[in-house]
């Protein structure tokens, strides 16, 4: 039995020194493990957060968008009944035009029919002269 335990001490001290090796290298394993753990689940809670304030920040993007929405469309109605006003004030200097240019006109008539009132009195008058009495 000597021999046997012999072995048994020969195997002792050669498993032993590794067995406690393995033992420390798994445990230093575990506490990266539990560090990296950490962080994962630190680095998770900050895209959970990310996560949120992206939702967050969609949901206002949405918000003004339909604000941008709703005053394109007034500007849109505004812009209509701009040119509606703009058609309507176009017509009427149009129409004052034609009062300018009829007024204008009318001067001119005016002035030929003076001239002619003068034109037939001087006839008349030529007329009366040449006549026998």
């Amino acid at each position: 039995m000597e021999i046997a335990a012999a072995i048994k001490n020969a195997f002792k001290d050669m498993i032993v020194p590794e067995l406690d090796k393995i033992k420390a290298d798994v445990s230093e394993i575990k506490a990266v493990l539990g560090v990296t753990n950490q962080r994962i689940d630190d680095t998770n809670k900050r895209i959970d957060d990310v996560s949120l304030h992206m939702a967050d920040l969609s949901r206002r993007i949405d918000e003004n968008n339909k604000r941008i929405d709703e005053t394109n469309n007034r500007i849109d109605e505004m812009k209509d009944r701009i040119e509606v006003k703009i058609s309507e004030t176009n017509d009427s200097l149009n129409r004052l035009y034609e009062v300018i240019v009829r007024r204008d006109e009318h001067k001119t008539l005016e002035l030929k029919v003076i001239e002619l009132e003068r034109d037939v009195k001087e006839i008349k008058s030529k007329m009366a002269e040449s006549v026998p009495q």
